[in-house]
């Protein structure tokens, strides 16, 4: 195999690496968004099944003591609806994903980037030969 034939397959797996990369980084974007989604906007929550008035309750996180806390004790249903520990479960699960996205996404980009330094540094070789060639032979 020639180094031409290597450096095109060598770049084709970086490609597909830095693809993963970017694959696992979507995902990762859409569990933030997701756990936004679950702290940050209101909800409705049915008391009874096919109840006509929900009961209207704040974000998770934008609330002072409201009803997304207070809880059944108070005789609110909002606190049971969304809990804590789902949103927190959906922030961790991104973690490693987003870790090793970003991890496949650099390595695929830097793999690229130096098969392109290695190959012009190679036609700059080839460059510099050429004209020692024709340098000796005009002597």
């Amino acid at each position: 195999m020639r180094s031409s034939e290597y450096d095109l397959d060598f770049r084709d797996r970086a490609g597909r690496t830095r693809a993963w990369g970017t694959g696992l980084l979507v995902v990762a974007g859409l569990l933030w968004s997701w756990c936004t989604l679950l702290l940050l906007t209101p909800y409705e929550v049915n008391r009874t099944p096919d109840d006509r008035y929900p009961v209207d309750c704040e974000s998770r996180l934008l609330t002072e003591s409201g009803t997304a806390n207070e809880g059944l004790g108070h005789g609110d249903y909002c606190q049971n609806e969304r809990d804590w520990p789902e949103a927190m479960a959906v922030l961790g699960l991104s973690l490693p994903v987003s870790v090793a996205g970003a991890v496949l996404f650099t390595s695929g980009s830097v793999s690229r980037r130096m098969s392109a330094h290695a190959e012009a540094m190679r036609e700059l070789d080839q460059i510099a030969d050429e004209r020692e060639r024709r340098a000796a032979r005009a002597r």
